[in-house]
């Protein structure tokens, strides 16, 4: 099995992006989670089928893969077609209406000529009235026709539009979640975090916490990779039942989490993480449909307040050397990013 070792030292973002330049893959985000996928499953299959690519697959041998093993892997090329069919559909919606103007105006035009005629040459015999209100009734009836036959394309159009515009927002929401534990994934964290700072407050009164899942390295190696997958869904789910729902949770790669909080003080960011690590700290793991028991799992935390950043990278940065001073410490604690401005003693649980 052709498979990278990921050591206690060794960051899994950088395991990944390693392996992706060893085979020459494109560093796209639904890349990166195939190859994290073929790094970590126990998944004989899809082991396999990765490992028969070889040195540059092409992408649309990455994708059928993809397709095949991750439910929610989504083609560009799908995202594409769909943004077609909507051009086409704009461009058909675009043909009607111009079609229907055509129409109205010839039949204004053949209104205004008849009005000329019956002003212009003096009282007109019966005959001639009675030719002019046929080809009136005619005109009328066939515009009032092509009318109504427009107004039923438009509204097909339009129905058609608003489905093709539903798949490419699930496209879009599918495309920033982790398929494991179903939060955020970085994409989504990178904009969360980049939006911080992209408001008139200058990042005032918003925290960061990155936390990372401790020892998880032995939970693969004792249990598996499926095990080690479902500590990750423990540790999300936990997560989102102990932070109001509207907070954001990413999972940003490995066992790594960030949570970002907003309109919250310092002391209350950190109650907030001291909850999550108690709750973590406190849940079994145990599987009731086979006995297996693998103890308990803890988390290591790192804050950092965004006015104590100069922004999103530095914001990170700060909390991610606080999350390894937790981690170098013992682990299972929050450490926070002190600047030299502020005398306050990291947190001692």
């Amino acid at each position: 099995m052709d498979q990278l070792e990921n050591d206690e030292g060794i960051d899994p973002a950088a395991t990944v992006i390693i392996k992706m330049r060893e085979q020459g893959i494109s560093s796209l985000p639904r890349n990166y989670e195939l190859v994290y996928q073929f790094l970590n499953t126990s998944n004989a299959a899809l082991i396999r089928e990765f490992a028969a690519l070889g040195r540059r697959p092409t992408q649309q041998q990455l994708d059928e893969i993809g397709k095949k093993f991750l439910p929610h892997h989504h083609d560009v090329s799908t995202v594409a077609q769909t943004r077609d069919r909507i051009s086409d559909e704009m461009k058909g919606v675009i043909s009607l209406v111009k079609q229907d103007l055509s129409t109205r105006r010839k039949y204004s035009n053949l209104l205004g000529e008849t009005s000329s005629r019956m002003s212009d040459g003096g009282p007109a015999s019966s005959d001639a009235l009675d030719g002019m209100v046929k080809v009136l009734s005619s005109a009328t009836g066939d515009t009032m026709e092509k009318g109504g036959a427009v107004i039923h394309q438009l509204i097909e159009r339009t129905k058609e539009m608003a489905q093709l515009k539903a798949e490419l927002e699930e496209y879009k929401r599918l495309a920033t979640i982790d398929p494991i534990t179903r939060l955020s994934n970085r994409r989504a964290y990178d904009d969360r975090l980049s939006a911080i700072y992209d408001g008139q407050q200058g990042g005032m009164h918003h925290a960061l916490i990155v936390a990372d899942i401790d020892h998880f390295k032995s939970f693969n190696d004792t249990y598996g990779h499926q095990v080690g997958d479902r500590v990750l869904s423990v540790a999300a789910a936990i997560m989102k039942n102990t932070l109001d729902k509207d907070t954001f949770i990413a999972r940003t790669g490995g066992e790594e989490f960030a949570i970002i909080l907003h309109g919250i003080s310092l002391e209350n960011a950190i109650g907030t993480a001291e909850r999550i690590r108690l709750a973590i700290e406190s849940t079994p793991l145990k599987n009731h449909h086979d006995g297996l028991d693998c103890g308990s799992i803890t988390m290591s935390f790192g804050l950092c307040m965004a006015t104590d950043a100069t922004g999103p990278e530095d914001l990170y940065h700060k909390a991610d050397v606080a999350l390894y001073e937790a981690k170098d410490s013992g682990r299972n604690q929050l450490k926070i990013h002190v600047p030299k401005t502020r005398k306050w003693p990291f947190f001692k649980r």
